[in-house]
């Protein structure tokens, strides 16, 4: 059945992001490695208006559309924007991150967050929150909400306080208090404490500015605890890895949803009475992808369940019919919903997939319209975009596993030269959505597959479990047990195999060619783990000692006493094949020192390897420039040591 909504002309945005590519020919490199023209998109209350952080010319900018007329348009520099949101039909919020060099502290460098207040109607200036108190660091430590007090705009966040009695401002600790921040003038006040040493805590914050709800976690015993503003308790437990959270007040607002995690594994919700009474599971059997909540309450309003069939569920029947519709409309395509008006009259949406390099869509509910506001990578025609499907397959020890294969567009899918590609986390999963990496290997001439290897999300909590203890053994086998399954299906050469991957997925390519051999003609990690004992070691010793990390690694991990016998870095002299090694000096999660320390154990070896060092560059690969050297010198790598013709 033909869907009633339609696609309207091209927005504004499209005016603004123009392309030069020609279509004929396959699009160049730098079309898949650069950031996308459109990194974010936010519709304002009343609906009049959308603020949108784009790369124009090279740069980024901040560009904020009201009634099709560009009304505010600046350069974001070189910061790395993280998200844009309305706080009210005049005031824009950008998040955004730096990493930052540290003194005294137990890492050299912390990867900092903080928040722009831009107004976008008056004379006001930019500013950053806290930016005004000198007492309180610039950065933001977590956000909890958006509330109209008095007819005025506050937004809550985390901060962190500082010793002001010396000559020079200093960390009091590293802990986060609860801040009030009038959005118009940038005052903060202090509306909860933070939580005492070794402790974490999070809240939650009504419709009326009230800090309702504490969540108060011991790091030492895993005790946990959620009270009231007065103190009177709602729940408790034990945790001793810390598997418990807020979630956000029920869609009545008359309750509270908290997250646990039972002694199996399996993720919980529970919804217990803001008057007191037992806790009532809810959603039991369904799997979360993401919430939604509605900004002027913190009421949740809806989620997004997450696997195969991944649906999105509105309370609001009304708002749920419409959903329906739109979705409708998309079928065949990944489509997210990212924002929408209070009322919901309108929304926006992102879509991706087959045909589909990625949209951004403005959808009119009440006149059941759908326009297209902007495409990600104009260069990249629907024609270039390779097919991508899902493909099931049976691990060796015959557990039910899943991947992602995107197929050359112009290629028989018939004995393909192929990249095994497993994605980072391990807790994250891939989608058949379109993947810029994936779709530059495909533009090649590569089939390019993406296991959903046991220890992935996306499935059940048991599946998620089933790769705890498994770094190394039966998570690496499921990669090479989905190369085997594509190779007997006749449409992958398994003699012209290459492993890609970045973070954990780079720690799974320096598996591929020292845990195992014989599999893959190279091997490329971007700021992948090659020992897990220094991994483990930094995580804990950069946590503050952390007795709650140290047991939700081991419980990832596994023994420490085990992690040599599946550290790439150890079994450097069984490399089978040359290794690309590439780092971003700025990375805060892996440290550059993991890259080192291979490349070391390589060279020592003998074994042929090439480190290539991003300057300024982070974990995430936020910078355009660095990005693209990335992508350029990984095919340059895959194309010398495994030809796609």
């Amino acid at each position: 059945m033909r869907s009633n909504y339609r696609a309207g002309p091209a927005g504004l945005l499209l005016l603004l992001l123009t392309t030069t590519a020609a279509h004929a020919a396959p699009p160049p490199l730098d079309a898949y490695g650069d950031l996308p023209s459109v990194e974010d998109v936010a519709i304002s209350p009343d609906g009049t208006s959308t603020a949108n952080v784009l790369q124009v010319g090279g740069q980024r900018r901040v560009v904020v559309i009201r009634d099709d007329k560009v009304v505010f348009n600046v350069p974001a520099g070189s910061i790395k924007v993280r998200g844009i949101e309305w706080a009210d039909d005049e005031t824009v919020l950008l998040t955004n991150s730096a990493t930052v060099a540290m003194y005294g502290f137990t890492a050299s460098k912390y990867e900092l967050s903080g928040t722009v207040i831009l107004p976008t109607k008056s004379s006001g200036q930019a500013s950053l929150v806290f930016g005004k108190s000198r007492e309180i660091a610039d950065t933001t430590r977590g956000r909890y909400g958006i509330r109209t007090i008095d007819g005025q705009t506050v937004g809550y966040f985390g901060g962190i306080a500082l010793d002001t009695s010396g000559m020079t401002p200093r960390f009091q600790h590293g802990r986060s208090t609860l801040y009030a921040v009038d959005l118009k003038t940038n005052r903060a006040r202090a509306v909860a404490s933070p939580a005492g040493e070794d402790h974490f805590r999070d809240w939650l914050v009504d419709g009326k500015g009230n800090v309702a709800v504490t969540l108060d976690i011991s790091e030492t015993s895993g005790t946990w605890k959620i009270t009231l503003a007065k103190g009177a308790e709602l729940a408790r437990g034990v945790d001793p890895a810390g598997h418990v959270g807020l979630i956000a007040f029920s869609r009545d607002g008359t309750g509270v949803i908290y997250e646990v995690e039972d002694d199996e594994g399996d993720k919980r919700w529970f919804k217990v009475p803001l008057a007191g009474g037992p806790s009532e599971e809810i959603l039991s059997d369904i799997g979360i992808e993401r919430i939604f909540v509605d900004r002027g309450t913190g009421n949740m309003i809806g989620y997004r369940t997450s696997g195969e069939h991944r649906a999105t569920v509105m309370s609001d029947p009304v708002h749920q019919s419409a959903l329906d519709r739109i979705f409708k409309a998309f079928s065949g395509r990944e489509v997210n919903l990212v924002d929408w008006t209070p009322d919901f009259s309108k929304v926006i949406l992102r879509t991706s997939g087959n045909k589909d390099s990625g949209t951004w869509y403005l959808v009119d509910v009440a006149r059941r319209r759908a326009d297209p506001i902007a495409d990600e990578r104009a260069d990249i025609a629907p024609a270039h975009v390779g097919p991508i499907s899902q493909v099931e397959y049976a691990a060796a020890d015959g557990l039910a596993m899943s991947g992602v294969l995107t197929l050359p567009p112009d290629r028989e899918a018939k004995n393909l030269p192929v990249i095994l590609l497993p994605h980072g986390g391990p807790a994250y999963h891939d989608t058949t959505s379109f993947d810029w990496w994936a779709q530059a290997f495909a533009s090649r001439g590569y089939a390019v597959f993406q296991p959903n290897f046991r220890g992935s999300t996306g499935g059940s909590d048991a599946f998620r479990h089933a790769g705890d203890g498994e770094w190394g053994r039966k998570m690496q086998t499921d990669i090479s047990d989905g190369l085997a399954a594509l190779a007997k299906r006749g449409v992958v050469d398994p003699k012209r195999a290459c492993i890609v991957g970045a973070s954990y997925g780079g720690y799974a390519a320096l598996a591929g060619v020292t845990l195992q051999q014989g599999l893959y003609r190279c091997a490329v990690a971007v700021a992948g783990v090659a020992d897990l004992k220094l991994m483990y070691a930094t995580d804990v010793r950069e946590s503050g000692d952390s007795q709650m990390l140290s047991k939700v690694l081991r419980e990832q991990l596994g023994d420490p006493k085990g992690y040599s016998e599946v550290s790439p870095r150890r079994f450097a002299a069984r490399a089978d094949a040359p290794v690309l090694l590439i780092h971003g000096k700025d990375d805060t999660v892996v440290p550059y020192k993991q890259s080192q320390v291979m490349a070391d154990a390589l060279k020592d070896a003998g074994k042929p390897y090439e480190l290539v060092t991003l300057a300024g560059e982070d974990h995430w690969l936020s910078q355009a420039e660095t990005r693209k050297k990335m992508l350029s010198e990984t095919m340059r790598f895959v194309e010398k040591n495994n030809p796609a013709y």
